[in-house]
């Protein structure tokens, strides 16, 4: 999945619109224009089409943990430069205010079957020897899972 892909599902699964999306960057410290935020949306095949940065969609999703929980000591975390599922996933742990059995159940309702070991050792430094990789699946799963607790009757 790229960036792309999660900005999509989570603009859907979230109802937001172009200029909630602008608010969320906003929120995360970037400053970006509704074409952008328009080109970014539209599928990989379309024209127009442009892929968002690792560092402006780590931005977003600092803008969402801002927006749905509050901004730590009312600063700006600082972006990654480098974007992961592993990340990705810690980031919309961290927005959603889910624990281990939320991410579980959510990946249930979306018929994905995952321990709770597994799920933590994706939430695991990357030198740990018990760290492992989140892959596409996963993190598809999940933000199925979100859809069906936020937009269940589009499901």
């Amino acid at each position: 999945m790229t960036p792309n892909d999660v900005l999509r599902s989570l603009r859907y699964s979230l109802n937001v619109h172009d200029y909630g999306m602008i608010d969320i960057f906003a929120l995360g410290g970037a400053n970006v224009t509704k074409e952008q935020v328009v080109s970014w949306l539209k599928k990989d095949e379309d024209e127009g089409f442009s892929a968002v940065s690792d560092e402006l969609m780590a931005r977003f999703l600092n803008g969402l943990i801002i927006q749905r929980r509050g901004a730590r000591d009312g600063e700006i975390p600082a972006p990654e430069t480098r974007l992961n599922h592993n990340i990705m996933l810690r980031k919309l742990k961290i927005a959603f205010d889910l624990k281990d059995d939320d991410i579980i159940n959510l990946l249930n309702t979306a018929d994905f079957r995952l321990g709770k070991s597994e799920l933590s050792a994706f939430f695991r430094r990357p030198d740990h020897r018990h760290y492992r990789e989140c892959q596409d699946q996963v993190l598809r799963y999940f933000l199925r899972g979100i859809q069906q607790k936020f937009r269940p009757a589009a499901s």
